[in-house]
């Protein structure tokens, strides 16, 4: 009587084979990321533009031009709203006596929201600053640039 033997006659598997799904694996994720050519330093500013342009829906173009003050704003604003500009107008703090580092961790905050939109355009934060940034505190405050031209 004859004896069977079960997987006796496996083959195996080529190493080119293996290298090849690894690849074909590997290409088809890198084609599933999608090429942002308004993120490409190295490109023309003009595509860039047209690039960004052209991803862009009408609400994003909307909120981009919106610039909206500080007290109203949140990083769920900026985020939902794709808010472009945030104003610290006159007398605007993020608290009394804010020291620089608050400043930071606020407008960081805001930047957070802008950058976890679909496209990540960065915010532009202004502040209301002619006469030197007395909002913050213990800042060095520099003459105001009429005066600097009034005395020469």
């Amino acid at each position: 009587m004859g004896m069977i033997r079960i997987g006796a006659t496996r083959k195996k598997q080529s190493p080119v084979l293996v290298v090849g799904i690894l690849v074909l694996a590997l290409f088809l994720e890198a084609a599933d990321a999608e090429y942002r050519r308004y993120r490409d330093p190295t490109k023309p500013m003009g595509g860039r533009i047209r690039d960004l342009m052209g991803r862009m829906t009408l609400q994003e173009k909307i909120g981009q031009m919106v610039q909206i003050d500080r007290k109203v704003a949140s990083a769920d604003v900026v985020k939902n709203y794709f808010i472009g500009s945030i104003l610290s107008g006159g007398g605007s703090v993020p608290g009394q006596k804010a020291s620089p580092e608050e400043w930071i961790k606020m407008v960081n905050e805001y930047q957070s929201g802008a950058m976890s939109t679909r496209l990540g355009i960065p915010l532009i934060y202004g502040i209301d600053a002619v006469h030197g940034h007395n909002n913050v505190y213990n800042a060095t405050i520099f003459p105001h640039n009429i005066g600097l031209g009034a005395t020469r």
